[in-house]
């Protein structure tokens, strides 16, 4: 996929790892819908699974459907090839059970998705794998967490919920001077905006629930390696542990990521103009949102980044008590989690999504209590802005 001529991202979201279908010339993709492929004969089956000629064996194993948006997503990623999941977490924790073992240490962004955490503290930590969490923002931070066994440095750029910033290409100089893989979640930002494999990362990761799909219809993960050798390696895991994609998930993603640079576009500069927007507002307190010059990071996000994301968070004068009423006051943006949808959703990540997160840990990740966050869509802004400030008059 890296040798293709698409420059555009307009163009590669549309055609990258996608043909018409040499059956019959369908233009989109078809639904194989299949558990199982059938062979011309017994030889041929037996060289399938020796490896010795190429085709489709089990959908478990690989899929066409599948294989196509695997295709497309690497595309857009500059890396070897992709590894469809079922969900977001099932890329995650293939990556994990594939790179790690019971003598393994990990490094991770602290403010991170909070099941990402939960995960890692309730299911690894059994197997004898260590965590450190820390504010990768600051890359001292991560050099003191470096032990001899660190295997992974596993960060969130754009950090959820917190929009802090990680510098991926700093990262990377680190990771390979001491033999850690550096593994990106990309799901904040999409293929899009940033490209972490093109900043030195190993292995780069979506929730293709969020952006890449677009449409809050489907739930699903996709995990893109930059070389062959990792590839092999989870690729494995992922078909052994059975965390596949559906080939109608596939299908349904395929058709979301083609609007993905037009949808990219309106969300984020409806997002521009709401940060300011709240910015400016008399009761909220702080906005962080990648975009404002106010944002601590802001001269890493032009550079790393070719985009400001459509996701911000942001604080009430009144804290917790006034962020809540604010919230069940919005008539047009969703009270509901997730993000990266065609519409704009708001939530309060303390107790929705970080809820299973301590106290302690929430606090050390910049999870305060009157923190609201807030992914924008593609609505008109006009509607936008009408609908956060009659919210914000109720409170």
């Amino acid at each position: 996929m890296k040798d293709s001529k698409i420059k555009s991202p307009y163009t590669s979201v549309i055609h990258a790892g996608q043909h018409p279908d040499p059956a019959f010339g369908s233009v989109s993709v078809p639904i194989y819908q299949t558990s199982t492929f059938a062979f011309e004969n017994a030889e041929q089956g037996a060289a399938r699974f020796s490896g010795e000629e190429k085709g489709y064996i089990y959908t478990r194993i690989g899929n066409p459907t599948i294989k196509a948006l695997e295709d497309n997503i690497a595309f857009l990623e500059n890396g070897y090839a992709g590894i469809a999941t079922a969900s977001g977490m099932a890329a995650i924790t293939t990556v994990i059970t594939a790179l790690c073992d019971k003598k393994s240490h990990i490094i991770s962004t602290a403010s991170i998705y909070g099941a990402t955490r939960v995960v890692i503290d309730s299911v690894f930590s059994k197997f004898g794998i260590e965590t450190d969490y820390t504010d990768t923002s600051d890359i001292r931070n991560i050099e003191r967490c470096i032990k001899q066994n660190t295997k992974l440095l596993f960060i969130e750029t754009p950090a959820n919920p917190t929009m802090a910033l990680t510098d991926i290409e700093a990262c990377a100089k680190v990771a390979k001077e001491k033999n850690i893989i550096l593994v990106v979640d990309n799901t904040f930002a999409s293929p899009i905006i940033q490209n972490p494999l093109n900043l030195g990362a190993d292995i780069v990761l979506h929730s293709v629930t969020k952006f890449i799909n677009g449409h809050s219809d489907v739930v699903g993960g996709i995990i893109v390696p930059e070389s062959r050798d990792l590839f092999e390696q989870i690729q494995k895991v992922m078909t052994l542990i059975g965390g596949n994609m559906d080939p109608h998930q596939a299908w349904l993603v395929l058709r979301g990521v083609k609007t993905l640079a037009l949808r990219a576009e309106k969300s984020q500069d409806n997002a521009m103009k709401l940060a300011r927007f709240l910015e400016n507002h008399p009761k909220v307190k702080w906005v962080i949102y990648p975009g404002l010059e106010s944002h601590p990071q802001h001269a890493l996000a032009k550079k790393q980044m070719n985009g400001f994301g459509a996701i911000m968070c942001f604080g009430l004068k009144g804290g917790f008590e006034a962020g809540h009423q604010m919230i069940n006051s919005v008539k047009l943006c969703t009270l509901a989690v997730s993000l990266g949808g065609i519409e704009s959703l708001i939530q309060h990540p303390a107790s929705m999504t970080h809820a299973k997160v301590s106290k302690e840990d929430k606090e050390k990740a910049g999870i305060t209590d009157d923190l609201i966050r807030l992914s924008v869509g593609c609505e008109g802004y006009e509607d936008l802005e009408e609908d956060l400030a009659q919210a914000l008059d109720k409170v």
